[in-house]
């Protein structure tokens, strides 16, 4: 029988682990549909859809995430969406046309993008994978791109599980 402390390896080791949930944004994400906002669900009318931007409460938007889209098969100017953008200017934190699997994607290539990760220079790294919330796919290969020229090595998954993507 083998006798002595119970060593943790992986607590020991210089393997870095980056859990990108520990990065969402907190706040709360809102599909704004513009279908509300149109004769018969498919035709905007500009002088009518104007006098609905410009008569809506904007405030009930405040520091919210927008992903706002049309969710009929209607045909949208590019002007309509800016002009809502406009009025959400200094209210909402965020707007991206798109659903909201896009807003978040946005939201993850801006932090990424900010992210120091200098501390990994030279050290595996380990991207967790699973996670509670929604999480873009896209952000993981984000994470990739920042850290392929810097880390010794790049895993996914768990420390005790983990599939190895790159090294240098």
């Amino acid at each position: 029988m083998v006798t002595g402390e119970i060593v943790n390896r992986v607590a020991n080791s210089a393997l870095i682990t980056i859990d990108l949930e520990d990065y969402y944004p907190k706040g709360e994400r809102l599909f704004f549909d513009i279908k509300d906002w149109l004769y018969e669900g498919l035709v905007l009318r500009e002088k009518e859809f104007r006098s609905l931007v410009n008569t809506h409460d904007w405030s009930v938007y405040k520091d919210q995430f927008i992903a706002l889209n049309c969710s009929s098969d209607a045909i949208i100017p590019g002007w309509a969406f800016m002009l809502i953008r406009l009025q959400l200017c200094g209210i909402a934190t965020e707007v991206v046309i798109g659903d909201l699997e896009a807003l978040e994607t946005t939201l993850y290539q801006k932090i990424i993008s900010e992210l120091d990760l200098n501390f990994c220079e030279n050290k595996p790294v380990i991207i967790k994978g699973c996670s509670n919330k929604p999480v873009p796919k896209n952000a993981y290969l984000f994470l990739i791109d920042k850290l392929q020229p810097i880390a010794k090595s790049i895993m996914y998954g768990e420390a005790c599980s983990s599939v190895p993507l790159f090294k240098k």
